[in-house]
C-alpha cells in the first residue's frame, strides 16, 4: 500500500477503510473504493447500506488506507472528514464517472454482478467527503 495518508493522498489509494459512526458513537469500518473530486474524496455505496443510514445521523467519518479486505496497517493514523450523501442525478453521474475511470473493468464487473444479484438496477448513492 502507498504510504501517503494525507487527506489528498487517500485519493490515490486503491482501497480505504471508511469508518462511519453509530448513534452510540461506535465506529463501523468498511473497505471502499475511493476517487478524488478536486479537494474532496468520492465513495460509491448501495443506497440501503448501513453506511448511508449512519451518515444520515452523523456525517463524521474517518478514513485510512487498507487492503481489499479492510486490513489497516498497524500505526496508520485516521484522517477525519465530513460526508455528504449525493443523490441528484447530474452530480451522481459525474462522480460515478470518476470512480469508473479509476477502477475500469473491475468497476464494470462488480456493478454488473450487483445488478444481476438484485434482479435489476442497483440503486447506489455517492458520498462526497471533505476534510475537517
Amino acid at each position: 500500500m502507498p504510504t501517503d495518508t494525507t487527506f489528498a493522498g487517500l485519493g490515490d489509494q486503491r482501497f480505504v477503510s471508511l469508518t462511519t459512526f453509530r448513534r452510540s458513537g461506535a465506529g463501523v469500518p468498511t473497505p471502499v473504493w475511493v476517487a478524488r473530486d478536486g479537494d474532496a474524496l468520492v465513495v460509491t455505496t448501495p443506497e440501503g447500506s448501513g453506511k448511508v443510514k449512519r451518515l444520515r445521523h452523523d456525517a463524521r467519518v474517518e478514513l485510512q488506507p487498507c487492503s481489499r479486505r479492510g486490513r489497516v496497517d498497524a500505526g496508520a493514523r485516521p484522517v477525519t472528514g465530513t460526508a455528504a450523501i449525493i443523490t441528484d442525478e447530474a452530480t451522481t453521474s459525474r462522480l460515478t464517472d470518476l470512480i469508473r475511470s479509476k477502477y475500469g473493468l473491475e468497476f464494470r464487473v462488480v456493478m454488473a454482478v450487483e445488478r444481476l444479484l438484485r434482479s435489476g438496477e442497483a440503486r447506489r448513492v455517492l458520498l462526497r467527503i471533505t476534510p475537517e
